[in-house]
């Protein structure tokens, strides 16, 4: 089983990381990061290099499909390298899967039109841009279609396709094994749970984000 997780200029480190550390454990799985060129690739801090060890044209029928989000995904919604390698491997594919933004690159590529899907909160609402059909969950199921929402989601994204690929009892080893038992000193982790101004604060940044990528 072949799982490839695209790496780009400017992904988030555990969209990548997260799924990958869940991911991995599948039973015979070969996992391989990919990129539109091999080497390093460095992630939204500056601060973190994955190497990606083959190119998109050498990675041809991978079972599953991770895709990141991070800043870095706005400069990759018109990369045809990026977006053709997509849906020529979605033919294949088991699972096509993404974490935070990674679903607008599933969507941009038109993976995702007419079905359910999520993203990271901020980015959510643009998924109606390519018809998709944007959810709050966590992770969201479609077909083979998996996305998760901000971040930290993609472990349980990742958890969630060890259960339906190698069964309850193992994906629920692999959580034991990881000691993934979340109990974070906040409960601020979604828009409904965190502080009102917090929230405003961050829409406001993102609206001004969005103009001056459009301008």
């Amino acid at each position: 089983m072949q799982i490839a997780i695209v790496l780009f200029d400017r992904f988030t480190a555990l969209d990548a990381v997260g799924p990958y550390e869940m991911l991995c454990r599948l039973p015979g799985a070969e996992v391989v990061f990919v990129a539109e060129q091999a080497g390093g690739v460095t992630n939204d801090r500056g601060t973190l290099t994955l190497v990606a060890a083959k190119t998109f044209d050498e990675v041809t029928r991978p079972d599953i499909v991770v895709v990141p989000g991070g800043p870095g995904q706005s400069d990759q919604m018109e990369n045809e390298t990026l977006l053709g390698w997509m849906r020529a491997v979605d033919a294949t594919t088991t699972w096509t899967t993404s974490v935070c933004t990674g679903s607008l690159l599933l969507a941009a590529a038109g993976l995702l039109r007419c079905r359910r899907a999520t993203s990271h909160w901020l980015a959510l609402d643009l998924l109606t841009k390519y018809g998709a059909e944007p959810t709050g969950e966590r992770v969201v199921t479609d077909g083979k279609y998996v996305t998760a929402a901000g971040v930290s989601s993609g472990i349980d994204m990742g958890l969630t396709l060890v259960g339906r690929i190698a069964g309850e009892r193992h994906a629920q080893t692999v959580q034991l094994l990881t000691e993934y038992d979340p109990q974070p000193p906040y409960d601020a982790g979604s828009p409904e749970k965190a502080p009102a101004d917090i929230v405003e604060e961050w829409r406001g940044k993102s609206r001004f984000i969005l103009k001056q990528r459009s301008t």
